[in-house]
């Protein structure tokens, strides 16, 4: 008989942990900047045109989305695996949840980056 344990299970746990952690600290970090920013804010639209017309705050500000529905994602499937039962249920929620997230992700790329 082999020592060898089987795992079962969607083993996602660890790397899921570091992924919600490493996330909401880009997240965390993103926004105590932008409170340094508002207390030094444009008080303009124009001013705020002007301020995320540069390279230097659309990088983050695009790097914080993506971070934002990577967090969501593993958050919310997670939800759906330990709450729906229904396998075929399931699956339409995770499926419903990365359209949604990768619909999002595509606009906040629209925003940021001003794409027409």
């Amino acid at each position: 008989m082999s020592n060898t344990r089987l795992v079962v299970g969607a083993g996602y746990g660890v790397k899921d942990w570091l992924v919600q952690r490493l996330t909401a600290a880009v997240m965390l970090v993103y926004v105590v900047l932008f409170v340094l920013v508002l207390l030094a804010a444009p008080s303009s639209y124009d001013g705020w045109k002007a301020l995320f017309s540069h390279t230097w705050v659309r990088i983050p500000t695009q790097i914080t989305f993506i971070a934002l529905f990577w967090h969501a994602w593993v958050g919310v499937r997670d939800l759906w695996m330990d709450y729906v039962k229904p396998a075929g249920t399931r699956l339409a929620l995770h499926v419903l949840t990365a359209v949604w997230l990768i619909g999002c992700l595509v606009y906040s790329f629209v925003v940021v980056w001003g794409i027409q």
